[in-house]
């Protein structure tokens, strides 16, 4: 067994006291911080917060040897246990690391608990202790001895279950509910008296029917207890999954009011989204993980080509459960599903770096973007939700089984689970495989599909395949911004470039991130609105920009009326009932019922 103890007493400096001990060293301990967490694939350096390192043996104290950035040897010297002191400062209010202060305090295992090397598989115990007056304590991890606000130890099978169980510490709303026998809680801190918990309460619990319905039918799922932190601040958004619970950020202003029990804010189904998406990664990553994480490796980047997978995938269902368990109606699932195929078409990344690439890239790319990133990578996310689209969309616009039932994306999920180990993108084409009744009608088989929509470049057939479906796909004019190639930012009466697109009249002219756009043909800028405002009939078009307090004047030209690869934009929606086929209707119908 190795013991952590957490000390709160010093939360008013943002300060974690941690004590590790361990009963029987050996000669020499090797610890160790990880320096990423699971499910956030960025390497974070979490070993620059900790302070204080020292350790002791019988009272005496013993020599430490620092091996790395998040590496040290521990010298020990006698037969006694090992006592390892050091603290955590926290102050990152995210989902990933580390907070505490007077108000409320979060942890993640992996900011905090340093690994004894070579005892991962032991038992792991915490302790935690001096709680503040009035604070209590939520987490999925299993309670072995604690009082009624929480306070007391928790014990964790392995090194792996317990930095993947986040701690919510503070006072906070706390309510249970049941889905198939298995407790589940929603925890909420920071919420506004006004905030109508108890839809959201119903709203969360109607999608893990939901969820659990899909993955198991009327079996129970494979967790005992399910534990929501939702952490609501004044402007914030993100989640990230664990085994048995998740971590949770909203704005104040996306929660549901008890005075607005009739509508249904943008801000909501976005919230609810994120729910539903971190609920499915309970089953989509967190169990049924890529090879490459089969263990996880905390000490370096852990690369994968299949992020299009368990990202992607998990984005195309997350707001489709929102209309199974009827939270929002097709026209409403459309409206969401039009997002990220606009963020698609308007990225010119997405003809330079496959899916699968920029699954691998994730540690170098994804997390740290810039005015570049447009032109030369794709999301994983948005893309590859998309690629789940047409996935399931191809198998639903195929034939029927022999007994009359209709292959879908949902089949090929459950036969993957049904493996119940890591899998490969072979895997992925097998169950494609076995779900479907015939070739796709996109390529000579499911491989040669994959390789064309994951490690190709090409357009996905989205307007086809929706079509089949009866939902109408129609073209958007694109903005002046979008026709130049331009992503511009507004602010205090100025427009400042954020991004030039590969290829476009901007790059053509010369424009650079961070310009600020002053004047067009003479007329002074102050709105994004304003470039068609100015524009002249025809010709080049005269810009005043600003960089680095120096004028120049750039010409541009005029602006194309369909930009292919940086300014794309459609609407998608039901197409007029008395206009479809039968079969389009029914497939319609099957797709969208809720």
């Amino acid at each position: 067994m190795i013991d952590y103890r957490i000390d709160l007493s010093e939360a008013h400096a943002h300060r974690y006291l941690v004590t590790l001990t361990l009963s029987k060293p050996e000669p020499q301990v090797h610890l160790s911080l990880p320096v990423w967490i699971p499910g956030s694939y960025l390497i974070r350096e979490f070993a620059r917060h900790l302070n204080g390192l020292q350790a002791s043996q019988g009272g005496r104290p013993c020599p430490i040897t620092t091996q790395g950035k998040a590496d040290w040897v521990v010298h020990c010297e006698g037969k006694g246990a090992l006592t390892v002191r050091y603290e955590v400062y926290a102050n990152d209010t995210s989902v990933r690391t580390a907070f505490l202060d007077h108000r409320r305090g979060f942890f993640n295992g992996t900011s905090v608990f340093l690994c004894v090397q070579g005892r991962e598989s032991l038992p792991h115990a915490v302790q935690i202790k001096a709680l503040p007056k009035g604070w209590s304590v939520a987490t999925a991890l299993p309670a072995r001895q604690v009082d009624a606000r929480g306070q007391g130890w928790y014990e964790a099978s392995d090194y792996d279950a317990l930095v993947d169980h986040p701690f919510e510490l503070g006072t906070f709303w706390r309510q249970a509910f049941n889905v198939r026998g298995v407790p589940h809680e929603l925890v909420v801190t920071g919420a506004s008296e006004h905030a109508d918990l108890d839809r959201l309460l119903a709203d969360t619990q109607a999608i893990c029917s939901q969820e659990i319905a899909f993955w198991h039918g009327r079996k129970k799922p494979p967790f005992s207890r399910y534990v929501f932190l939702l952490n609501v601040v004044e402007d914030g958004y993100g989640g990230l999954e664990h085994r048995d619970s998740t971590a949770l950020i909203c704005s104040r202003k996306d929660l549901p009011r008890r005075d607005h029990q009739d509508t249904q804010s943008e801000g909501y189904t976005t919230l609810l989204g994120l729910i539903s998406h971190e609920y499915f990664h309970t089953w989509n990553v967190k169990r049924l993980k890529p090879i490459e994480f089969a263990p996880y490796d905390y000490t370096r980047e852990n690369h994968t080509e299949m992020l299009w997978f368990f990202e992607g995938f998990t984005s195309y269902y997350d707001d489709l459960f929102l209309l199974r368990a009827g939270l929002i109606k097709p026209a409403d699932y459309l409206k969401l599903l039009n997002k990220p195929i606009n963020q698609v078409l308007s990225t010119p990344g997405r003809l330079q770096q496959s899916v699968a690439q920029a699954s691998h890239d994730a540690w170098t790319r994804y997390y740290r973007p810039d005015e570049n990133t447009a032109n030369s990578t794709v999301s994983y996310y948005t893309k590859g939700s998309l690629v789940a689209l047409c996935l399931d969309l191809s198998l639903r616009t195929g034939p029927a089984r022999d007994d009359g039932t209709t292959p879908h994306l949902d089949g090929v999920m459950r036969r993957l689970w049904a493996l119940q180990r890591p899998i490969t993108e072979s895997d992925v084409i097998d169950a494609l495989e076995a779900e479907s009744t015939e070739p796709p009608a996109h390529g000579a088989d499911w491989a040669s599909v994959i390789h064309d929509w994951v490690h190709g470049v090409g357009e996905l057939p989205l307007q086809t395949l929706l079509a089949q479906v009866g939902v109408s796909w129609t073209a958007k004019k694109p903005s002046l911004s979008q026709q130049w190639g331009l992503r511009v930012l507004e602010r205090n009466d100025a427009i400042k470039v954020q991004s030039v697109m590969r290829g476009s009249p901007a790059e053509d002219a010369g424009l650079s991130a961070g310009d600020e756009l002053l004047a067009l043909n003479g007329w002074r800028l102050k709105r994004a609105d304003d470039l068609s405002l100015w524009r002249t009939a025809s010709g080049p078009q005269k810009l005043l920009v600003c960089r680095d307090q120096r004028l120049s004047e750039m010409a541009i030209a005029h602006g194309h009326d369909a930009p292919t690869g940086w300014g794309q934009s459609v609407v998608i929606s039901l197409a007029p009932t008395d206009g479809l086929t039968q079969p389009a209707r029914w497939r319609q119908t099957a797709w969208l019922s809720q």
